[in-house]
This record gives C-alpha cells, structure tokens and sequence, in this order.
C-alpha cells in the first residue's frame, strides 16, 4: 500500500477495513462509536433470543454509525468535507431519534 492508502485503510487479520473519516470532529465521533457498540451489542442479545425483528433493528444502528464514521457508503476521500461532515451528523440525528422517536 502506498502513503495515501494507509491513511485511508488498517488491516485486522489480513482484511483490509476502510478507516474512519479523519475529518470528524471528536464529539461526533465518540457519539458514533457509542452507538456502534450499542448496536453490536444489541445484534448479540438479539442473536442469542433468536428474536428476529430486534436483531434487523440493531444491524440497521450499526449501518447508520458505520456510515456516519465514513466506515461505509461513498468512500470519504472522494467527498468534499462540507459533504462528510453534514453525513456524520445526518447519520447522529437518525441514530438519536432511535433512541427518542417523538
């Protein structure tokens, strides 16, 4: 991999993972990776109960915080900044009304 990449990518046993947008402010990032652990977390208790709807529920948590991290969806390097933080934080509202529907 040259320079650019590996600010671009890690990899954890031999897969190659896409990193998180370096641009994102901490705060956002934290709120982000709280709810990508509360989601993981309920995929697990979901899986365990053979509980269908609620694992379907949790997985769609981990795709929206994984988006908002730049882990996923469009490829954040090719997006202008204005672009990935206003995903970021679309992603942190959708996440929050999860948790706040009203």
């Amino acid at each position: 991999m040259d320079d650019e990449s590996d600010d671009r990518w890690m990899i954890i046993d031999g897969r190659r993972w896409r990193k998180t947008d370096p641009v994102l402010p901490d705060e956002t990032v934290a709120a982000l990776r709280s709810h990508l652990g509360r989601g993981r977390s309920g995929v697990r208790v979901a899986r365990l109960s053979g509980n269908t709807e609620r694992e379907a529920t949790a997985r769609h948590r981990v795709g929206l915080a994984k988006r908002g991290l730049g882990e996923r969806g469009p490829y954040w390097w090719d997006e202008p900044e204005a672009a990935r933080l206003a995903r970021a934080r679309e992603a942190l509202d959708e996440l929050d009304d999860l948790d706040d529907p009203d």
